[in-house]
Parts: structure tokens; sequence; C-alpha cells
């Protein structure tokens, strides 16, 4: 029809929704919906991995994307009027390391796809209020800008004493009742607060039995980092930055990636005494912080703790873990001391035993079909843990690689190994990648 304004473009939309939420800092937003239609839905479909495993319903994104328009539109009319029931997760195990496992929650596709609706649109509000010391599940933050973040303050104040915080069984602990509290100091359109209540009373589906428990947002859910980052930016990061900091001797600092925290301090009193009020806080909102795995450590250069040698790790306790790497002070070329990391122990071994797993389930595969999918794994490994100081386990990783794919190949048949002189012959003709630094500290400083 003339006349008819043409839609605005969803870009612009969540622009608009940011510019409000910015301009009304305080305000709780109750018309927000409204910019969910489906052009919208299309766009969440189009954000939505394709490839994950079937829910509960057992639809795959390929049987929904048969009549995408009309499930869409189906989709669309049910969360307006709330007639949209959420199902429940379904519920796997994967392998964590040291025997112990990881539940992941797998959505149906439809769940997916509205939940990445209201995530986009939540997104738009609470970018306005985060803080800079988050970095998990946020859009243009990745885990390397955390962990430069880390370098530069741990730098800044001599490495400081960390106080490394693990939340014991977060995600599981996660109170409904505190987090609609939190919410509604920002969001209260009812059709958005309508659907996430729904997900949280989903249930979990588990060997054929239905829980539903009154805590916890099941990881694997879309909207589940969004809803962690709410809760722990009221719980923590602004408590640390409004309240903790203020009151500081000297500086400190806190990072976080989604459920993963360190807090560092330039001075051992103040790290005691956050450490001492930090299980009040937690406990306050049903959290637990883990005995074992919080702890603090005494991150100052060797040379202030009177200590010559560098800490790298198996050398003493003056290290800590964080985002799979090992933290450590060690000396730069020009014989000054640095704060380097390499690949934790963990992150190896388990990297390792995922190549061990797939070499044996892959060995009757052609060569040339195996030697595509190693170079695909090592250039992922080499894209996360190639940081610069990291060669040494970058390589030691390849030269494993190499060694267990040399292993399950020499057991495709009865009639003899592949011995290594035979192995150099095929890598001559698939050439596995070298180890390559792709996050240079040199690079960064380079940039203005």
């Amino acid at each position: 029809m003339a006349g008819t304004p043409k839609p605005l473009s969803i870009s612009m939309r969540l622009q608009r929704i940011a510019e409000l939420a910015r301009q009304m800092p305080d305000v709780a937003l109750q018309t927000l919906a409204y910019h969910i239609d489906v052009d919208f839905l299309h766009e969440a479909y189009r954000r939505t991995r394709k490839d994950g495993a079937p829910g509960v319903d057992g639809r795959t994104a390929k049987e929904y994307e048969v009549n995408l328009q009309g499930n869409l539109k189906t989709l669309l009319d049910r969360f307006k009027t709330g007639m949209y029931r959420a199902p429940p997760v379904r519920r796997v195990h994967i392998p964590k390391g040291s025997g112990k496992t990881r539940p992941i929650g797998i959505p149906t596709i439809e769940d997916k796809i509205l939940q990445r609706a209201v995530t986009m649109v939540l997104e738009a509000v609470y970018e306005q209020d985060f803080l800079p010391c988050s970095f998990g599940f946020r859009p243009n933050r990745c885990a390397h800008d955390a962990l430069d973040a880390l370098w530069k303050g741990t730098m800044s104040v001599g490495g400081g004493w960390v106080l490394e915080l693990d939340i014991q069984g977060f995600f599981d602990a996660l109170d409904h009742k505190h987090l609609r509290s939190f919410l509604d100091k920002r969001v209260r359109d009812g059709t958005l607060r309508r659907a996430i209540g729904k997900w949280l009373n989903a249930g979990v589906l588990e060997e054929g039995n239905i829980r539903r428990p009154k805590t916890g947002s099941p990881q694997g859910g879309v909207i589940s980092p969004l809803l962690a980052n709410i809760y722990l930016h009221e719980v923590l990061d602004k408590w640390f930055e409004e309240e903790v900091k203020p009151r500081m001797r000297g500086k400190s600092f806190l990072i976080r990636y989604a459920d993963d925290a360190t807090l560092v301090f330039a001075n051992e009193d103040d790290a005691r005494r956050v450490m001492d009020v930090l299980p009040k806080r937690l406990g306050r909102y049903g959290l637990t912080l883990h005995p074992e795995k919080t702890r603090l450590i005494d991150f100052r250069r060797p040379s202030e703790r009177g200590d010559d040698e560098d800490d790298s790790p198996g050398r003493g306790g003056h290290t800590f873990p964080l985002l799979g790497f090992t933290h450590y002070w060690g000396r730069s070329r020009k014989g000054r001391w640095i704060v380097k990391k390499k690949t934790s122990s963990q992150s190896l071994s388990r990297a390792l035993n995922a190549i061990g797993d797939w070499c044996r389930r892959a060995r009757h595969a052609p060569v040339w079909w195996q030697w595509r999918q190693l170079v695909s794994k090592l250039r992922g490994h080499y894209a996360y843990f190639g940081v610069t100081g990291n060669g040494r386990a970058l390589a030691s990783f390849r030269y494993w690689v190499v060694a267990t794919w040399r292993k399950w190949l020499s057991r495709r048949s009865q009639r003899g190994g592949v011995t290594w002189d035979r192995l150099r012959l095929i890598l001559a003709r698939y050439p596995l990648p070298w180890p390559r630094i792709v996050h240079s500290v040199y690079r960064r400083a380079a940039k203005p």
C-alpha cells in the first residue's frame, strides 16, 4: 500500500532499544516485545546454530526449515498471545576431565530461535549496563580480551595477590527469585518476562524422567549465558566496583568470564578482607564458593618475594589458571620480569585425549580425509592457544598429535605398523601445520 512506512531493519531496532536503555539507565522498560516480528525471528533463526543435536521433540533445523515462514508465524503468534509452551530441555553429559562430566541442556530448535530473539532484545538493554570487567558471552568481547586485560592489570600492580574465585555449580544454583528481582530493575515487558519464566520452569529431561528444579538455568540454553551475566552483574560486578574498590587501600581489579572470576589486589590485607566477606556476599544470593578451588595466591614478582627463579608451572605454587592457561612470572628476552602464560596441563591433556579418541574412531577413513580434519583441529588449537611465549606448549601439542596419528594409522591392519620413516613420507604429502602465534602482544602493542 502506498504510503506504508517500511519496517526498520533489525539492526536499527536493536540500536533504538540500546539508545532508549542508555538514556534511561534507572528505568525498567515495559514495551520491548513489539520489536519481535516474523522478520526478527528470521534473523534469530539465521543466528541460531543449525547443526546441533535435536531437543526432546526430535525435530532438526533442516526439518523446521521446510516450512520456515509458516513455522515462524505460528511461533510468533504463540509467543505474543502467551500460548507458547516451553518444552523440557534434554540433558546430556559431556566429559569434563578428571573423570567428571558437565551437564549440557539441549533445547528444541523452536526454543533456540525464540530464546535467540529474546536474547537479542535483552542484550541491547544490558550491554548499556554491564561493566568492563565482564567478558564472557558478550558481543564484540572474547576470552583473549579478558586475558589481555588480566595481563595489563597484573603487570601494572607487579602481580599482587590473586584471588581465584570458583562458584560451586553456579548454573544449577542460580536462584530464580533473585533473578526475577534483578530483571525487575530493567525489564518489565510482560511478554518477554512470561517467556523467560516458562524457560526457567520448563524442567530437564534426563534418562526418561522430567525434573523441575527450583533453581538453575540449563547450560546449553541460548539465553542461559545472558541470564548468568545479569545475575553476576548484580551479585559480583557492581558490588565489587561500587562497594569494594572504594574501600581498598591499594589498587584492585576484577576479571570475570561467565562464572569464572579472578580478583587481583596490590595489597595482601585488601585481598584477605575481600576473601573473608565473599562467602557471605554470595551466600545471600544462594551461591557457594568451592572450598578447594577458591584460593589466594601470592603472585608478586619473584624479586619482591626474594626469589630469583621464575614461576614456571611445576616449580612452585605461585601460578594460577584462567581460561585454559596457566599464568606465571618469567624472564623476557631482555631479562625483565613479565607475566607469561602457557597452555595449562589440564587443557593440554583434554585436547590430546580428544585427538586420541578421534583418531581411534577415524582410523579406517582415507588418509587424505583424516589429514584434512587434523589440519582443522591443529589450526583451531593454534587459534586459541597461539599466544606470545607459548610456542613450546604448541610444539609439544603438535608432536603428540603426530605421534597419536601414527599410533592409530598403525592399527588399520595386521600387516605391521607405520614406522616413523613411513610417517615422514605421509607428512611430506600431507603436511600438518606448524605452531603459529596468532595473538601477539607485540602486534597488540603496535595498534594505536
